[in-house]
């Protein structure tokens, strides 16, 4: 009889070692997808800037058509690439195609707003001014953002390779969690905004 609840303790301490550890990877990994949800709603304000930037900077840029349409070509691909990023946060493909899509439209934008500074008149226009000045916010909360989601998503992966974590990630389905990493060193530039 002592034996048979000795071995009953066994189980029920088990499997709450198992439950706990379960409860700590679920804990985990929704800290990272809450995080990336924070890049998310960075990034759809930068979105939704920059068709404004292009559109109060067209009338001046007449002549500059082909820069403003590579800017809205790389606002969309970066708007699909954060879509599928958003669907399955920490997916390995996913931040790699929102980190290549990030970088083109952060060189387009870095050009577009090059060629902007070369117009006086933009200079003075209060409407770009205010705009410039929401971007650049904008891109320093991107950057806080991807921070604590990277920071985040180094806690679940150390979480889930820890023994006896490991034990419990495999079986169900815990799989490593993608940083959304800048690679290249143009990547790691800011997207310089200034008028003066």
């Amino acid at each position: 009889m002592i034996g048979a609840l000795v071995l009953l303790g066994l189980i029920v301490a088990v499997v709450w070692i198992c439950i706990s550890i379960y409860n700590t990877l679920v804990t985990f990994r929704n800290r990272f997808k809450n995080a990336y949800s924070q890049i998310d709603v960075q990034l759809k304000r930068r979105y939704d800037l920059i068709p404004n930037l292009v559109e109060t900077v067209k009338e001046y840029m007449k002549f500059e058509r082909e820069t403003m349409e590579a800017v809205v070509k790389a606002r969309n691909s970066a708007v699909q690439a954060s879509a599928r990023a958003a669907g399955n946060p920490g997916n390995a493909e996913a931040m790699k195609a929102l980190t290549g899509a990030e970088a083109e439209l952060s060189g387009v934008l870095g050009r577009f707003l090059a060629v902007v500074e070369s117009y006086p008149d933009l200079k003075a226009n209060k409407t770009v001014l205010q705009l410039m000045e929401e971007l650049s916010s904008t891109e320093n909360k991107i950057g806080f953002a991807r921070q604590a989601y990277n920071d985040a998503v180094m806690e679940y992966n150390i979480a889930r390779e820890k023994f006896p974590n490991v034990l419990i990630a495999g079986p169900f389905d815990f799989k490593e969690a993608a940083l959304f990493e800048i690679e290249s060193a143009e990547e790691k530039k800011a997207v310089k905004v200034s008028f003066r």
